[in-house]
């Protein structure tokens, strides 16, 4: 076992797996440790096979990979971290957490309070809401900034264990809102139960509207391609 200091983890990712991602599992390893962090989750939309294999290589980056898929559930949507199999989409929000705690991971809510970005407070309850493990109240695609307040408000209302996130969709943005986490030790066993536990410290910047444009722009030429390969 290796005892870890704080942590930073990009705990919010997308691979060429997600229909709006762009890059290739070794070029967001590359780029994680090119910005010193110590563990990354890749989590893309509905799929699990690039986060098995990032996991499976981040060692010799240097990192810790952690397994995860962000999961749409009937609600919206849900990070799924610390799972290795795929947990279906569509679901309600009550059996999602279920099933991700069942498969021996956490569910963390991402970008919560914006609707635009399938967040699920607006379509659950806050005691629901509250059932989570963790709330992401720092994601760094943001525009003004409020939805993430609201988010970090309920849950310290709450009393919930935050995170943050780049929500990465392509290399360049890796790391640009990170988790501090106060693990025990360096694996993805002790990184979860740190969040758990709400030893973690959120630290992020904004997407600069460039690259927000670029990523967005990107996602939607690469949807298109591929429901004109799909009708081909």
């Amino acid at each position: 076992m290796e005892i870890a200091d704080v942590l930073s983890v990009e705990l919010h990712s997308h691979s060429a797996l997600s229909h709006d991602g762009r890059d290739p599992v070794p070029l967001l390893l590359e780029q994680a440790a090119a910005v010193e962090l110590d563990a990354l989750a890749i989590t893309d939309h509905d799929a699990i096979s690039a986060s098995l294999e990032a996991a499976e290589l981040a060692p010799s980056y240097g990192l810790v990979g952690i397994p995860g898929v962000e999961v749409t559930s009937a609600a919206g949507h849900v990070l799924a971290l610390g799972v290795t199999e795929h947990v279906p989409a569509g679901l309600p929000f009550e059996e999602t957490i279920e099933r991700i705690r069942e498969g021996g991971g956490i569910a963390v809510v991402p970008h919560p309070f914006q609707r635009s970005r399938h967040g699920v407070a607006p379509h659950v309850s806050a005691d629901v809401l509250a059932s989570a493990d963790a709330i992401e109240v720092y994601n760094s695609r943001l525009l003004t900034g409020r939805s993430n307040r609201q988010a970090e408000r309920f849950a310290h209302e709450r009393d919930l264990p935050m995170t943050a996130g780049s929500d990465a969709h392509i290399s360049e943005m890796i790391g640009q809102a990170v988790t501090e986490i106060d693990a025990a030790e360096r694996s993805v066993e002790g990184i979860l139960d740190a969040i758990r536990e709400g030893k973690t410290t959120v630290l992020g910047k904004r997407t600069p509207w460039r690259i927000s444009f670029r990523q967005a722009s990107g996602g939607a030429k690469r949807r298109l391609k591929r429901r004109v390969a799909d009708l081909l």
